[in-house]
């Protein structure tokens, strides 16, 4: 989508009569921002997924720790028993016990990495595929301990607030802002977007590079490249939607579309603006036309049919899995990519309901069941589509858990593990240094030196947001020139590189 020459006369003069307020020249620097970059020289195709786990995922039940001090550590803080939110290990479902509940769970699902670091690690008892992802195919790693920062902090420059920090922490809005844009809410730009600006030229400056399957995310506005929405059916009609199962709510397609290409591609008058909006729809309307034509049927394999994407959770019984259906459409969409001429995509879907102050033992697990079904889901058919080792997708979301139980769930936190899925990724590992659990310190509920855990058991991140990103950019075809372009924090660092992507 472009501005024609005489809106962009217009506007500019329009700026230039803000000029006394200072406007002015940030207005007509955004605007030369938009003109098209020179081409990166993609020749091959990749695609990145993030899948953001809305509200804060808990970290301390999705990777544990489980050699004997660690352990120790997390069954006292954690509180077994029947109220308690600490899982178990080494032992076999309870099926009698209430649903959801760590005893009706059974042991958590020991995993093994190449690099133990001295000690032994599991998975929630919900995550079996992600498992076999992680212990046999090597396809899924583990990075560690990581969230927002701006430059590296120590438990002691937090403590003494000399530290320079991701403000204001513990905000939702906030902190997955700082996930997405590296700034706080209000931010207008991602890194996701910001990938997607070095390869537009290659791409034909295509509406179909960013792609968004949860309404607009930050994470996916660059500068020259605007998001492209998609729901779990297809491309978004203009005048008319689909209900849950797909079907149309008007009674007739054809004329509802008709009514709307008229109404919307018509210009009301002679305005440049009101033309240029015109304009802006008429190539809506045939992108989706494009998009249409391009997509496969994904009611048939490797997407479909339906039942693939369906599962029982103990609550509710079988129920689509909303994550499944998200990640199905961006499957078609991955191979429609090279159809319609793209050598780079990014997408973004969600997962939400991971605020878990109260009910933990049941919405985390069910959470968990959903995030582990659709993953898996996601990479079969990605490797069906002979695509396993260029697509590559991760997680995020806005902060970790406290270790400490609020009673029945956890409060908002900051560091946390992420997953990392694909043929090009280092799997089968945990990068970075696991944190340490060491004894609560029952005077001041904080944890003793020497732990990475902050008052509550709040984890402090070892490992960035930024590098993370960055580390993913790389293998996106990045320069380093252009990562510091995008991740203006990643100086502040030691390493641009975390390790979990191969060369």
């Amino acid at each position: 989508m472009s501005i024609s020459p005489s809106s962009r006369r217009l506007f500019l003069q329009q700026a230039a009569a803000l000029g006394g307020l200072g406007t002015a020249a940030p207005l007509a620097l955004n605007l030369a921002a938009l003109g098209p970059a020179a081409a990166a020289g993609a020749t091959d195709y990749k695609a990145l997924v993030c899948v953001f786990l809305t509200g804060g995922n808990d970290h301390a039940n999705t990777v544990l720790p489980t050699d004997a001090a660690s352990w120790s550590v997390y069954q006292s803080v954690r509180k077994p028993g029947n109220d308690g939110i600490s899982l178990r290990k080494d032992v076999a479902p309870d099926t009698t016990a209430p649903a959801c509940s760590p005893a009706w769970l059974g042991g958590v699902r020991p995993i093994a990495p190449a690099r133990n670091q001295g000690r032994s690690f599991a998975l929630h008892p919900s995550l079996a595929a992600l498992q076999s992802l992680f212990n046999d195919q090597k396809r899924l790693a583990i990075v560690s301990n990581v969230g927002t920062l701006v430059e590296p902090v120590s438990k002691a420059s937090y403590e003494a607030r000399k530290a320079r920090l991701p403000d204001p922490l513990f905000s939702h809005n906030d902190q997955a802002s700082h996930w997405m844009a590296m700034a706080r809410e209000g931010a207008s730009q991602g890194w996701g977007g910001h990938l997607a600006d070095a390869f537009a030229a290659d791409n034909g400056q295509s509406l179909f590079t960013a792609v968004s399957m949860a309404g607009h995310a930050v994470w996916l506005s660059g500068q020259q490249v605007r998001q492209y929405s998609l729901n779990a059916f297809g491309p978004i009609k203009y005048g008319f939607s689909r209900d849950d199962k797909g079907i149309e709510r008007v009674g007739s397609s054809e004329l509802a579309a008709a009514v709307i290409k008229r109404q919307a591609t018509q210009p009301g008058g002679n305005h440049v603006l009101m033309k240029d909006l015109a304009a802006i729809h008429q190539a809506s309307i045939g992108s989706e036309a494009q998009l249409s034509a391009a997509l496969p049927d994904v009611n048939v394999a490797p997407y479909g049919p339906a039942s693939t994407l369906e599962l029982t959770l103990p609550t509710k019984g079988k129920v689509m899995n909303g994550l499944a259906q998200q990640l199905r459409m961006v499957a078609a969409a991955i191979a429609a990519g090279p159809r319609l001429g793209l050598k780079r995509q990014v997408f973004f879907v969600t997962l939400p309901g991971f605020d878990t102050h109260n009910g933990q033992n049941v919405r985390h697990t069910e959470l968990m069941m959903q995030l582990d079904h659709g993953l898996a889901y996601f990479d079969r058919v990605v490797q069906t589509l002979g695509l396993g080792s260029q697509v590559t997708t991760f997680t995020a979301s806005d902060f970790g858990r406290t270790f400490t139980s609020n009673g029945d769930g956890t409060d908002h936190g900051w560091g946390s593990h992420q997953f990392v899925m694909g043929g090009a990724v280092q799997g089968g590992d945990i990068h970075g240094t696991f944190p340490t659990y060491v004894p609560k310190n029952t005077q001041n509920n904080g944890f003793d030196a020497g732990s990475e855990l902050l008052y509550n058991g709040v984890l402090l991140p070892q490992q960035a947001a930024v590098q993370m990103g960055a580390t993913l950019g790389r293998w996106f075809g990045l320069s380093p020139s252009q990562l510091l372009g995008v991740f203006p924090q990643l100086a502040n660092f030691a390493s641009s590189d975390l390790g979990f992507m191969k060369a």
